[in-house]
Formats: C-alpha cells, sequence, structure tokens
C-alpha cells in the first residue's frame, strides 16, 4: 500500500490544494490545512478556539463551495482561489478578508446566515473533528461506491487529506487504534469520518448531482475515511508505503 495523494484545505470548505510531500507534526493537524474558516452571521465561534462546522459557511448549505480550488503561497500568507463562475482572487485572508466575503456572495444562498468574517487556528486548524486530525482515504474504497453507484466520482467529495491504494475496500476501518507507519510519520485513526450533504456535490462543476449517502449507506454505514491522530512527527510524501505497525 501506498500514498498517491495529499492534499490541503486551506480555508474550510473553500477550495483544495494538491502536494507532493508534507511534514506531519505530533498533534497537530496536517500544516496549513483549515487554518482558516469563514464564519457566518450566526455563529457561535470564538476566536482562538476550536468550534463544530455549522458555525462556519460550508459545502452542505452552499454547494458552489465545492467547485474552488485554491493555492498558498506559504512565505507571503497570500491565498489564490479559482472558481469556474468567478474571475481568480489573490488576497491576504489576515489582512483583507473582507475580499472573500465579498468574491463567494454570488455562490452562496442568501436564504441562510451569510459569511460575516475569517477565523484562524494555527496548529489546530477547523477540521470536522473535536481533536487535531487528518484524514485517510483508501482509493479502494472510493472505488467501491464508484462501483455501487455506476459512475466515476472525484475523489475531492471527500475532502481528504491522505490518500493511500489498496486491495481492500474499507480496510481503513479496521485500523482504529493502532498505529500506520506512513513515510517517517505515525498516524492512529481514532474514528471513522461520518458523511454529509457536501458529498454529493460534484467538485468540478459545484452542483448536486450524486447520492452518496444512499450509497454509502448500501454498505450499512454513511462513513467514508478515517480521522487520525499524529502521533509521531515525519515527513510524507507521495510514494511512500503505509505500514499498519
Amino acid at each position: 500500500m501506498k500514498v498517491d495523494g495529499l492534499w490541503r484545505h486551506p480555508i474550510k470548505s473553500h477550495g483544495r490544494e494538491a502536494l507532493t510531500s508534507v511534514s506531519l507534526r505530533a498533534g497537530e493537524a496536517m500544516p496549513w490545512d483549515r487554518v482558516w474558516a469563514v464564519a457566518h452571521e450566526a455563529t457561535r465561534a470564538r476566536p482562538g478556539e476550536w468550534a463544530p462546522c455549522a458555525n462556519f459557511s460550508r459545502v452542505s448549505k452552499a454547494p458552489k463551495l465545492m467547485a474552488i480550488t485554491i493555492v498558498l503561497d506559504e512565505a507571503k500568507g497570500v491565498l489564490t482561489l479559482s472558481h469556474p463562475d468567478r474571475p481568480d482572487l489573490t488576497f491576504d485572508p489576515d489582512q483583507e478578508p473582507d475580499a472573500l466575503i465579498g468574491w463567494t456572495a454570488p455562490l452562496v444562498p442568501q436564504d441562510r446566515a451569510l459569511p460575516d468574517h475569517i477565523m484562524r487556528l494555527d496548529g489546530r486548524g477547523y477540521t470536522d473533528s473535536d481533536f487535531p486530525s487528518v484524514t485517510l482515504c483508501n482509493r479502494a474504497s472510493h472505488r467501491a461506491l464508484e462501483a455501487q453507484m455506476g459512475k466515476d466520482l472525484s475523489i475531492h467529495r471527500w475532502r481528504g487529506n491522505v490518500w493511500f491504494d489498496s486491495d481492500t475496500p474499507w480496510i481503513e476501518f479496521d485500523w482504529i487504534d493502532r498505529d500506520i507507519q506512513i513515510g517517517g510519520a505515525t498516524l492512529r485513526p481514532r474514528e471513522r469520518t461520518d458523511r454529509c450533504l457536501a458529498t454529493t456535490t460534484n467538485p468540478e462543476t459545484g452542483k448536486r448531482d450524486a447520492d452518496t449517502l444512499a450509497a454509502l449507506a448500501s454498505f450499512g454505514h454513511q462513513d467514508f475515511s478515517v480521522r487520525c491522530e499524529v502521533v509521531s512527527s515525519g515527513n510524507v510524501c507521495v510514494g511512500d508505503e503505509v505500514v499498519l505497525v
């Protein structure tokens, strides 16, 4: 089993970016993953503290956000966002938060709590878990779902961090509370990733076009991937072996 994809999502629910390598740190999420989140006008999130996803603008409520891609300039702290229906936006989320709020205005439903301001949480990140997590996704599980649905699906529906290929669908669920060596890092899956309406949305178009939740239910659950704690720091690269310790 080998790593065949690494992805980060610097702004929660607002874009994805491919990596070839990453340095994971014990007790933290993937560097720069979900460091920022867009709080809506009804949020109860407080600065400097983790909060559940219901406090933020997200794909399950605004599907058009799914079609965003993103590039982060780490040195400058500048992001460039692209979307098929919008001109590219390059901005500093800490210095120019209103630029993003205005840019996403045509992409979010106006009858829901609207985007209001950007929040930042370094290291911990605004992951969907109540602990700093890295999601580990199995290509075989993805293929099993495609076969069940009879159609090709983009892996970006799952917004995962580390993708690996194997011959066995759902094997990752058997790894809960066991250590996994990936490159130079050790990860420990702590829970399955329960899925929501966001995964029904096409990442290329931002339109809901596939009942992934019903397809998952046919396997007896509505989960995809596992959320892992990084227990030992190290570098992970595309092509690294994935080994159950």
